[in-house]
């Protein structure tokens, strides 16, 4: 047996499978995010712990003995935290979440330092690690002369299972501190935000072994003796080991809170001045890129909170098939945006709306603008030299056959859905446990998912969508304008 651990934004996710990969089980458990301030985002560390061990008390209730079978355990989990722990290894602060943009003045300062984006092959988001701990450094410097290890948020909770300082490539590509092409920490990354080397917990690939659950907590979980604990992944690279996108033109689509339009990488062939993000991939001698949305389903469900609607009834309305673009038109930065545009400040827009428009216009307006900004994401990774010639739908929009149509029309590629079953981010953290347990080759383990169906362009269309598509980058240069 095998358990992987999707450490999410809101909730954690324990899944049991066995080695043929079949789900046994999954544990769950929620918690809480703090925003003290405008733009602040805060989780305790402590919340993980209990999630876990709730998680895992809901497994042992109803299958004792295949959580005592338990080989291996992998962890996913959200990106960019900043977890600062004391020589002891106790916790100084809240976790710093990765949608904390209270450090955007840090990250424009190390952006534009010297070789930073050439060694970490990124551009410096405020969401990043590095910059949240320059933002300590400066306005908490009690805690940061404190500071003795900065674990990444699915780290730590590898710290409190094994008690070995370990991190996998794929999370550390994200903090601005590791040199991704050579993948391990930079010094000169590293001096640049007022680190040291010895802050860093050791580096491992996301496929190898850490350490083993530490007795007296395997006893209180549960598990048996000498359980094995993966270096895990970020929770994008965990997704793409979920559904086998490991290489040159092996994709998804992410129709979640945000939206992520995926790659893998054969090679390192980074473009910062693109905004996509170029990471380590969680499986040796790979990197995956991402073009990242900030609102994706985040926009129908904003829509659907003002319009006193839900977000299914919405999109259900809209039917099952396209029909020509819509006249009004969305810009769906509700948050800022990354991916092209790299703008925290940017806010989003609806134009050319029509006194007959309705709750229908306006969902086909605002799931149109989520699909067109995906296509930009598409023009940024094209622009890298990756290629896409067919893409997984994942995330909850993907049950929208609407939705779909309208990616693949824009993209111009086919789109499949998988058949049901698992194939997100905590099967990619079990396979991961495989692999760590069993020496198991990743490629043999991390296979594409059964496919329920393909979706293909509307070529009968694709002229109208490309013309509105158009008419959409033009927007942007306007209403950036209009907010200066």
């Amino acid at each position: 047996m095998f358990v992987g651990i999707d450490l999410g934004t809101s909730g954690l996710r324990a899944l049991l499978i066995d080695s043929d990969q079949r789900v046994v089980a999954s544990g769950e458990a929620t918690y809480n995010t703090a925003h003290p301030h405008s733009g602040w985002s805060e989780q305790d560390p402590a919340d993980w712990r209990a999630a876990c061990v709730t998680a895992f008390a809901e497994l042992r209730a109803s299958f004792p003995a295949e959580v005592a079978a338990i080989k291996g355990i992998g962890v996913s989990g959200h990106m960019h935290g900043a977890t600062m722990l004391d020589a002891g290894g106790d916790v100084l602060r809240p976790c710093l979440m990765w949608n904390d943009t209270r450090s955007a003045d840090q990250a424009a300062r190390l952006d534009s330092t010297a070789k930073v984006r050439d060694l970490s092959g990124n551009i410096v988001f405020p969401g990043f690690t590095a910059p949240k701990v320059m933002w300590v450094a400066e306005n908490e410097p009690d805690i940061f002369a404190k500071t003795a290890k900065v674990l990444l948020p699915k780290d730590y909770l590898n710290y409190w299972l094994t008690g070995v300082y370990a991190s996998d490539m794929s999370d550390s590509a994200g903090t601005s501190w590791l040199d991704v092409g050579a993948r391990d920490w930079s010094d000169e990354l590293l001096a640049a935000s007022g680190m040291r080397r010895d802050q860093m917990p050791e580096l491992f690939e996301g496929t190898q072994a850490i350490g083993t659950v530490r007795e007296e907590l395997a006893a209180q979980l549960g598990l048996p003796s000498g359980v094995v604990v993966a270096a895990g992944a970020g929770d994008n690279a965990a997704a793409a080991c979920g559904i086998g996108a490991l290489s040159d033109g092996e994709g998804f689509v992410s129709l979640g809170t945000s939206g992520v339009l995926l790659t893998g990488r054969d090679g390192f062939a980074p473009k910062p001045a693109s905004a996509v993000h170029t990471f380590c991939h969680a499986i040796p001698g790979r990197w995956y890129q991402m073009g990242v949305i900030l609102a994706a389903t985040d926009s129908l469900n904003w829509l659907a909170k003002n319009l006193q609607d839900s977000p299914a009834n919405l999109a259900a309305a809209l039917g099952d098939s396209i029909g020509r673009p819509g006249r009004m038109r969305f810009l769906p930065y509700l948050s800022g945006e990354r991916t092209p545009h790299n703008d925290a400040d940017l806010r989003g827009a609806l134009i050319g709306i029509d006194i007959g428009a309705g709750h229908r216009e306006l969902t086909q307006a605002v799931v149109e603008g989520v699909s067109f900004a995906l296509r930009d994401n598409l023009e940024a990774l094209k622009s890298t030299g990756a290629k896409l010639d067919h893409v997984i739908a994942i995330g909850g929009g993907s049950r929208s056959d609407y939705w779909v149509e309208l990616i693949a029309t824009l993209l111009n590629i086919p789109v499949s859905l998988p058949e049901a079953g698992e194939f997100g981010a905590a099967l990619g953290a079990a396979r991961l446990a495989i692999c760590a347990a069993t020496d198991a080759a990743p490629q043999s383990i991390m296979t594409q998912p059964g496919l329920a169906r393909t979706i293909q362009p509307r070529t009968d269309l694709r002229d109208a969508y490309e013309a509105a598509y158009v008419a959409f980058q033009n927007s942007y240069p306007g209403i950036k304008a209009l907010q200066s």
